[in-house]
């Protein structure tokens, strides 16, 4: 079914209903969200991103998203805890009165793998990793059923290929909570229309799955879109 849900996302055409939808993008890098950015952008979304870094590549993206979008709105990094995140979140909230689409980008990283001694280690450093999406979405998904505002919240994790057994114990792991994170959310928040996903990365070779961002992209609007609306507490992967 997944596989037949992604083949239609990246054969569909344009979403004219996304137009004025108001999308909040965090999690932003060089390497990970600049195809999500430009593409709900180029549908006239109205656009709240956080980057998660400032550099010179982050003020080309956010030069390139504002014209192209109905509305656009910037912020910079934003702390890990959770009243930093409620912080934002609120801003975020406020900018265009209320959400319709979050996207979540989620790094995980694998330094300093070498120390991690047990599969309690890793639970811990995934945990944290999480924490700020984890926190990000409830927000929104209470604002979302307070304003009887149905919506989607995509959870998109990236991480490096593994290379190392404990690299390869760590993706598991990570995809493992992640799945189990998204499919408890999905339930908690099913009976309010408010719909959550995840795109994980592949832990093993696979001959099908999305292949790079322009397919994660894709996918997004497609699940933002009227057609995705049967969807939820799906994960997908991407290499």
């Amino acid at each position: 079914m997944l596989m037949s849900v992604i083949e239609g996302a990246l054969s569909a055409p344009a979403y004219p209903e996304l137009a004025g939808k108001r999308v909040l993008l965090t999690g932003v890098r060089r390497r990970c969200g600049v195809d999500i950015a430009r593409a709900f952008a180029e549908h006239r979304g109205r656009m709240v991103v956080q980057f998660a870094e400032t550099s010179p590549a982050m003020q080309a993206v956010a030069e390139i998203v504002a014209p192209q979008a109905l509305e656009a709105k910037v912020y910079g990094p934003v702390g890990a805890k959770e009243e930093d995140v409620a912080e934002f979140a609120r801003g975020a909230v406020q900018a265009f009165g209320g959400l319709d689409v979050v996207i979540n980008m989620v790094p995980l990283e694998t330094y300093n793998l070498d120390r991690l001694a047990t599969v309690a280690d890793i639970e811990r450093l995934i945990a944290a990793q999480l924490a700020l999406p984890f926190h990000m979405s409830r927000i929104a998904a209470n604002r979302m059923s307070v304003t009887w505002n149905e919506g989607l919240i995509l959870n998109v994790a990236t991480l490096a290929a593994p290379t190392t057994g404990a690299a390869q114990a760590f993706a598991a792991v990570a995809k493992a909570s992640l799945t189990a994170m998204t499919r408890a959310q999905a339930s908690e928040w099913a009976g309010r229309g408010i719909r959550f996903n995840a795109i994980a990365p592949q832990t093993v070779p696979a001959a099908e799955g999305l292949r790079g961002e322009g397919d994660v992209a894709s996918l997004a609007l497609y699940l933002a879109s009227a057609r995705g609306k049967g969807l939820s507490g799906c994960v997908f992967e991407a290499s």
